[in-house]
């Protein structure tokens, strides 16, 4: 039997790999528009490869899927995080978890993911071909034929996992397949504001963020940046606010809480720290753990002097500083990707696929994988996780 995998990154190799493991008198051929293989997972993780989460319960897991969500459940449950640690241990490579469960090779380098997905596919002989875009794909009787941008091919399945690809949507669509509209997930917010010019890399360990007029709210580390705000509430946000702050333009009004505390409790702790220590300087000595220069910028912002110690604090002083760390109102105007991690939400829909196998409920033979479907996810090793299972599920049922 013959099978075209039309992708040459995570969920295109790892099912290519499982499939010529399971079937080793098939012929495994990998088609790959550009001239590199695996970008994503090369660039993941700051080059380290969040390659999945400890998360090992399905009903943990969907909780981290904007798109596909419960539907996903199944298939988590037929191949885990647990799963992957496990085949990944089998073909040589050990992992490890981190404080936030995302996790790593125990090299912390993406080249031993790459390297053992490459061995893998020599071993068991499934071809690449780099620089093969496919055009278009047609179903001839029981076969499908590939035209790519050099031949014509004739092969019993076909394994779409292009990722994130306009031009494959496209062809899927001349096919018949149903598409969701297309936007941006995960991204950061572009803000220029007099209050964090020049602070970029502060850092906030849990904020509490919202999108002003919606009911968007999200909680979670927080990071100044030279072109606004990032981090993983801001991201978390973004792909869950992904069609709604589409239809804004990206330009809307967010309200950040640096302190995750209620007005009135933050109001209470200056006061009382202002009874304790009168004649300290407010701007030597940043309240609730806050940066240094964060501190500074907001006591300046808030017209407070220098000299001023705590004792001499006004009420308008008080109540504007509480405003401030627990309400700051900052304009969002445009955004941008977060490093070269793009996602996008939106694909085929999931119901044209059966998520028993993935392969497409009107078109046997052909089946989808990745990001190419309406499936996305936050940071932390979701995505991958989300390939390497439908992967693994291809390759049980081809």
């Amino acid at each position: 039997m013959k099978i075209i995998v039309i992708g040459g990154g995570a969920a295109g190799f790892f099912a290519a790999i499982n499939i010529a493991e399971k079937h080793p008198d098939y012929q495994v051929t990998i088609l790959e528009k550009s001239s590199k293989i695996l970008q994503k997972v090369k660039v993941s993780g700051g080059g380290r490869c969040n390659v999945t989460n400890e998360r090992s319960l399905p009903s943990e897991l969907v909780k981290f899927y904007p798109r596909g969500s419960k539907k996903l459940h199944s298939l988590f449950k037929t191949f885990s995080t647990e799963d992957m640690v496990s085949w990944l241990a089998d073909h040589g490579v050990q992992t490890k978890a981190e404080a936030d469960k995302r996790m790593f090779p125990l090299t912390d380098s993406s080249q031993t993911i790459i390297d053992c997905f490459v061995k893998a596919a020599e071993k068991h002989r499934v071809k690449v071909h780099l620089n093969e875009g496919v055009t278009k794909l047609e179903p001839i009787g029981k076969q499908w034929k590939v035209t790519t941008s050099s031949q014509e091919i004739l092969t019993d399945k076909v394994v779409v996992a292009t990722g994130s690809s306009p031009a494959t949507w496209k062809v899927l669509e001349e096919t018949g397949l149903e598409l969701t509209e297309i936007v941006p997930s995960l991204f950061t917010f572009n803000i220029k504001d007099e209050r964090i010019k020049d602070l970029m890399g502060v850092s906030f360990e849990n904020v509490s963020i919202k999108v002003a007029g919606t009911k968007l709210t999200e909680e979670g580390p927080l990071l100044i940046t030279h072109w606004g705000l990032s981090g993983p509430a801001i991201l978390k946000l973004s792909a869950w606010g992904a069609y709604e702050l589409n239809e804004k333009q990206y330009a809307f009004e967010i309200l950040v809480n640096y302190l995750n505390l209620m007005p009135d409790e933050a109001r209470q702790q200056i006061q009382r720290y202002r009874e304790a220590n009168p004649k300290r300087k407010v701007i030597n000595y940043p309240l609730f753990e806050l940066p240094k220069r964060f501190w500074e910028r907001m006591i300046q912002y808030c017209e407070i002097s220098e000299q001023t110690p705590f004792g001499e604090l006004s009420k308008k002083q008080v109540n504007k500083l509480v405003e401030e760390l627990c309400q700051g109102k900052y304009k969002v105007n445009g955004k941008s990707t977060f490093k070269e991690e793009f996602v996008t939400a939106g694909g085929i829909k999931l119901s044209e696929v059966d998520l028993n196998t993935f392969e497409c409920k009107r078109f046997p033979g052909l089946y989808l994988a990745g990001e190419v479907l309406d499936i996305d996810a936050l940071t932390g090793g979701f995505n991958f996780q989300a390939c390497w299972s439908a992967g693994w599920v291809i390759s049980e049922s081809v």
